[in-house]
């Protein structure tokens, strides 16, 4: 397997889902994997993947690769793919990395499994690893073209650095065809952010069923804001429009993996594991003792969240002097 990592960044920091599946590459194999950078001024970011364990960096500096556009990137990434005999495509999960890898599955004729939680390599050949029947069984899959794209689940890889030496970069020019100049973004305003996204949060405090209501999510904002960190939900409390959408983690919501993740309510079904589980430390409150979340809890709390979680924030103030 020869695997090259599309990089994508986000003004001058590196998408943390890009570094993660960067990681995963490296740590299989021979260890040796290239990345693509596209944009304009990305020299020192093409470096900086280097600590992430890239060992070539492809930099194509060009203005027409500013605007996050896929037809250009296909563009480049089908040229370094051919030119550098490269088999494997991986990708963390984006709207930009799903549209890329769609388009660049068509010009190699190249199979795409997508929504992968994991990677290996059997025979030399990469097996992709993704959940099935709604989540409940882990199985194994493969690719039988010539060439593999993969699209990873964002947060299912750690972002680590590692002790690897400065990669090699070098500088392509790719003649972009006609049509993949023909769309233009003509304006951009950047979603204002009121604190950490929930994939980037360190600290997630959760909320399910077992809060009661939509009213008893302060419980958990409250925690939360002692904590530093953001509020979660399950799915079921989003369907009962307890809480926002954006905020959901599960199968159908977002895969976070914070430093501490604590679960208020949740009975820990395996759609909403999946989506959890690569947290650090995991502290679930609830008052059913047979509940499936305490299995994978590094802590459990058996008790009532509207008893237990007022006591916690009661000491966390006190703690704090406020």
């Amino acid at each position: 397997m020869r695997p090259i990592v599309f990089l994508e960044h986000h003004g001058d920091e590196l998408d943390p889902g890009a570094l993660g599946v960067l990681g995963k590459a490296a740590s299989i194999g021979s260890g040796e994997v290239a990345g693509v950078l596209a944009g304009k001024g990305l020299g020192a970011l093409a470096l900086e993947a280097g600590k992430f364990g890239v060992s070539k960096v492809y930099l194509a500096d060009d203005e027409a690769l500013v605007p996050p556009l896929p037809q250009p990137r296909i563009d480049l990434l089908e040229s370094v793919v051919r030119s550098g005999g490269y088999d494997t495509v991986l990708f963390s999960t984006s709207v930009l990395a799903a549209d890329v890898a769609a388009g660049l599955a068509v010009r190699l004729e190249a199979g795409l499994n997508w929504d992968l939680i994991d990677l290996s390599e059997r025979d030399r050949e990469p097996v992709g690893k993704r959940l099935a029947l709604q989540d409940s069984v882990l199985v194994d899959v493969g690719w039988r073209s010539e060439h593999r794209i993969a699209l990873f689940r964002r947060g299912v890889f750690d972002v680590a650095t590692s002790d690897a030496r400065e990669p090699e970069v070098e500088e392509i020019n790719v003649a972009l065809q006609e049509h993949s100049r023909q769309a233009t973004i003509v304006g951009h305003t950047p979603r204002e952010e009121e604190g950490p996204s929930i994939e980037d949060a360190e600290v997630i405090v959760t909320g399910g069923i077992g809060l009661g209501g939509a009213e008893h999510f302060a419980l958990a904002e409250e925690l939360a804001g002692l904590l530093g960190g953001v509020v979660g939900a399950t799915r079921a409390a989003v369907y009962k429009g307890w809480y926002p959408s954006a905020s959901q983690i599960g199968q159908t919501g977002k895969t976070v993996s914070p430093r501490l993740y604590i679960a208020l309510g949740i009975s820990g079904a395996v759609q909403h594991k999946v989506g959890m589980q690569n947290s650090k430390v995991i502290i679930a409150i609830n008052k059913d003792a047979g509940a499936p979340i305490f299995e994978f809890s590094d802590l459990g709390v058996v008790g009532d969240v509207h008893t237990i979680v007022p006591k916690l924030v009661e000491l966390l103030r006190q703690r704090s002097g406020s």
